[in-house]
């Protein structure tokens, strides 16, 4: 199933359900939670359903004709808030089946109060603004509010870097910390460029408009629909700019992911309905999952606010800088990195625990070249073989970068350590996640760099392009 989210950058693209809550009194962002389960300590759960903010969530739902008979909302030790199975979950069977009027779309809110003022503004606004103005407006409400049962239950914060503080921002891994920079700035801009339409709204406001929406507040409300919308298209709508492809589904979302898990999902036309398949099924009692992609930790991080541990999709990136950096005594390095970056081979470069990729494996081969064969670098990047000295190099050269990522790694670990020891409670929480995910990429730099040291020559009878590498001081 494809779940979407809002892009960190250009402020559209990939939501996906998800939540947590830490304990009864109060809820927190997912990744706040601890997702490491103990291996000495087996699962354990307590069931929501009768706290009154479930009783008033389910009845809300009901009202609106949906009922669960297979699942209901529980506090598990490993992950925090989900779904627990009330019976065992054959494989193929329909787990929810949420009608499209317990949905709430850019369709909800233009039928609202709020209709007139979306559609009367001067410029078209899109999904995602739309979507969070209504979460804001709606909070503000309180109890009046006709979706207050769900906003209820919503996370009162959350762990994506949207929320971080720049202290947790240093220790995240450089790539990771540049476009988590990038997403703050986009979220900032959409806020600064949204004051006019704010302040359109004050006759429906108890409060003056930037009292209520506020920087916080929309970054709330934005990370809501970031981590916890679905994929579901819409028809073009002449009131809105761009794609319109979010839904937020109560009950729905909190599933949590599970790299392993298969479902199939989406809005049927037939039933009216949004539904989720399982594909292999789930014992009783157990928690239930859904998979919200093929996503690496960093991204996971950087879009869901969580890690996931043993997550078979991860990688660590190498960005251009360090590559630089480490290759630094080239002569030739400027213009090598300026025929990588023209032909799209500076971007997406990893490492994971099976070895380094072949794209940074194909950059290596390249950098491996001296400028001297400029002529065949091109082939290099089609996926010619270099000569045998040239592939050794790049060897070493990738086990170098592993070297420093698995260094700076090492260093950040201990400073959240340190940082760990002396911080308020929401703080602790942003570092547990950047925990996590420093934690598990100690361990996939650890395998690569044992794959690297076993590699082997490559076979003779392959193809070889004649080579020298520029390794004045570089070594």
């Amino acid at each position: 199933m494809v779940w979407v989210r809002e892009d960190y950058y250009a402020l559209q693209g990939v939501p996906g359900p998800g939540g947590v809550m830490r304990g009864c009194s109060r809820r927190a962002g997912r990744a706040a939670r601890k997702r490491r389960q103990k291996c000495e300590c087996p699962i354990q759960s307590v069931s929501l359903c009768h706290q009154p903010q479930y009783v008033r969530l389910m009845k809300f739902l009901h009202q609106r004709g949906f009922t669960s008979a297979l699942l209901q909302p529980a506090l598990f030790t490993d992950t925090g808030r989900g779904l627990q199975t009330l019976k065992t979950i054959k494989p193929g069977q329909l787990i929810v089946s949420l009608p499209a009027s317990c949905l709430l779309t850019t369709s909800t809110v233009l039928s609202s109060y709020l209709g007139h003022y979306i559609k009367s503004w001067k410029h078209r606004l899109s999904p995602l603004l739309v979507l969070c103005v209504y979460l804001v407006s709606e909070r503000h409400r309180g109890e009046t509010s006709d979706w207050f049962p769900y906003i209820d239950v919503l996370p009162t914060s959350y762990t994506c870097p949207a929320y971080f503080t720049q202290t947790v921002l240093a220790v995240l891994p450089a790539d990771v910390q540049r476009r988590a920079l990038e997403q703050r700035e986009a979220l900032q801009e959409l806020h600064s460029s949204s004051q006019d339409f704010f302040r359109s709204l004050q006759p429906v406001l108890r409060q003056p408009a930037e009292e209520v929406f506020t920087y916080d507040a929309l970054r709330w409300a934005w990370c809501s629909v970031n981590t916890r919308s679905v994929f579901m298209s819409h028809p073009c709508n002449h009131f809105l700019s761009g794609q319109d492809v979010y839904a937020l589904a109560p009950f729905l979302d909190l599933l949590n992911h599970q790299p392993d898990v298969q479902v199939k999902a989406g809005f049927s036309d037939v039933t009216g309905c949004y539904e989720i398949r399982s594909v292999s099924g789930t014992t009783r009692f157990q928690q239930a999952f859904i998979n919200y992609g093929s996503h690496d930790n960093q991204r996971l991080l950087l879009e869901y606010g969580f890690v996931a541990p043993g997550n078979p999709h991860s990688v660590v990136y190498v960005d251009a800088d360090l590559l630089c950096d480490v290759l630094k005594g080239d002569r030739s390095l400027n213009q090598k990195m300026k025929f990588l970056k023209e032909n799209d081979f500076v971007q997406n470069l990893t490492v994971s625990s099976d070895g380094p990729s072949w794209r940074l494996m194909t950059a290596l081969r390249l950098l491996s070249m001296p400028q001297t064969l400029y002529h065949q670098w091109r082939a290099v990047l089609l996926g010619q073989a270099v000569c045998e000295e040239g592939e050794e190099w790049s060897v070493l050269m990738a086990e170098r970068l592993c070297q420093r990522l698995l260094r700076d790694t090492r260093a950040a670990l201990d400073k959240i350590s340190e940082l760990l020891q002396q911080c308020d409670q929401s703080v602790r929480e942003q570092l547990d996640v950047v925990h996590s995910l420093r934690q598990e990429e100690r361990c996939l730099l650890g395998r690569c760099l044992e794959v690297l040291r076993g590699m082997m020559r490559r076979p003779e009878e392959e193809e070889l392009l004649p080579c020298q590498p520029d390794v004045d001081a570089v070594s």
